[in-house]
């Protein structure tokens, strides 16, 4: 079978690979870089599983930047980016949209699988606005770092499709085999639903994941703010089984690819209808921020010496991400920022010198000496020896 996958970011690219191990796929993408690196067998983003699926797998994978490659293909997976429009309170889905276009113009028969996050009925909209019936929507539940090795072993495999179309059913039914075929877990449980209930899960899912972060960081702003034990709170409210021990440790807010936008397009989404909750999980991400950072200039002694240099380390929303987008760390900058603290980054993978106009730098020893106090969204090993000077809330220190 021929599949065309557009986008090679996390989703893409952990779809391309994991569907090239049993099918002939074709990974498109504008950026050149990116297509010569999977040419020669290397990643263009950090991902351990990728990296070495790429590097000792037969794959039957190449990449392109030629829009050709979808006039062949059985099916076009769609992964491009689908950042949130804060004017328009609206999915930017216009990648996904050209995507499409380019499709119905050059393949009639291409089942066409929309796994970038959309709002809630967009694919009925697509449907309708390209009078192409063959366009279904699968949801991704991916981490930044972990995308392939969560296609692998996946929770679930849900597809959206017009359940009142025989042939159309069929086609999804097919393609949740496809991404099963590829897995290593098996008896993986499949949902085919509807389109729109299909969309639904992923906003709603992803809202309910950015609740409990929000839950355990007001958690610890508590104890922060009372001179309590976070640790051992977080302990012993996880003890019971209905809340769990997981996705409870304190972090500077929820951020990444996923949740910002889509809690904020989950809220828009719900327009007039009655709501509390989507609501105030966006706004408690806001208040957490502008907390950490009022800690952050108590603790530096920014307040009495002008002078004093707060160090941030990483910009990336987790260990072992390269994701810099809409990581919390740069909601926190934001505001140090505005109250004219000094300011100076370390992030190896970053290619500039200046980020927001403040200066990056890739030598950790002159960061940790130069740093009054040094911030970290997540403790790792090569900070122990300056740890008397990291503000983190990171309770668990796992690398």
């Amino acid at each position: 079978m021929k599949i065309t996958v557009a986008g090679i970011g996390y989703v893409g690219l952990s779809n391309a690979v994991l569907l090239s191990q049993h099918h002939e796929v074709t990974a498109v993408d504008i950026s050149e870089e990116r297509v010569n690196l999977i040419n020669s067998g290397k990643s263009p983003i950090v991902d351990r599983e990728i990296e070495e699926y790429l590097a000792t797998k037969k794959l039957n994978l190449c990449a392109t930047t030629d829009d050709n490659a979808y006039s062949n293909a059985d099916y076009v997976v769609i992964s491009t980016p689908t950042n949130y429009d804060e004017d328009k309170n609206y999915f930017d889905t216009s990648s996904v949209e050209q995507v499409i276009g380019k499709v119905v113009v050059t393949n009639k028969n291409a089942t066409i699988v929309i796994k970038s996050t959309v709002p809630i009925g967009f694919t009925n909209r697509m449907i309708e606005k390209f009078g192409y019936k063959n366009i279904i929507f699968s949801p991704e539940f991916l981490r930044e770092g972990k995308a392939l090795y969560d296609n692998l072993y996946p929770a679930r495999i849900i597809v959206g499709v017009n359940l009142d179309d025989p042939e159309i059913k069929a086609r999804a039914t097919r393609f949740a085999e496809l991404l099963a075929e590829g897995a290593v877990k098996t008896d993986i449980p499949r949902l085919i639903l509807n389109a729109k209930e299909a969309e639904a899960v992923k906003l709603f899912a992803n809202t309910y994941l950015a609740v409990r972060v929000a839950y355990f960081n007001e958690l610890d702003t508590y104890c922060q703010m009372k001179g309590l034990d976070a640790s051992q709170i977080i302990s012993g409210v996880c003890m019971d089984g209905r809340i769990g021990n997981f996705y409870n440790n304190p972090s500077f807010g929820y951020g990444g690819y996923c949740l910002p936008k889509d809690t904020k397009q989950l809220k828009a989404d719900f327009g007039d209808i009655p709501q509390n909750m989507i609501s105030a999980v966006v706004q408690a991400n806001d208040t957490r921020k502008k907390f950490i950072a009022e800690q952050i200039i108590a603790q530096s002694g920014f307040e009495k010496n002008k002078n004093a240099i707060v160090g941030i380390y990483r910009l990336t929303m987790k260990s072992k991400s390269d994701n810099f987008r809409q990581s919390a760390i740069q909601g926190v900058i934001g505001i140090l920022k505005s109250r004219n603290v000094q300011l100076l980054i370390y992030e190896p993978m970053y290619r500039e010198d200046k980020f927001m106009d403040i200066s990056v730098t890739d030598d950790l020893q002159k960061f940790k000496d130069e740093a009054s106090i040094i911030v970290a969204n997540r403790f790792e090993s090569n900070l122990s020896d300056v740890a008397e000077k990291v503000y983190c809330r990171d309770i668990y220190h796992e690398n």
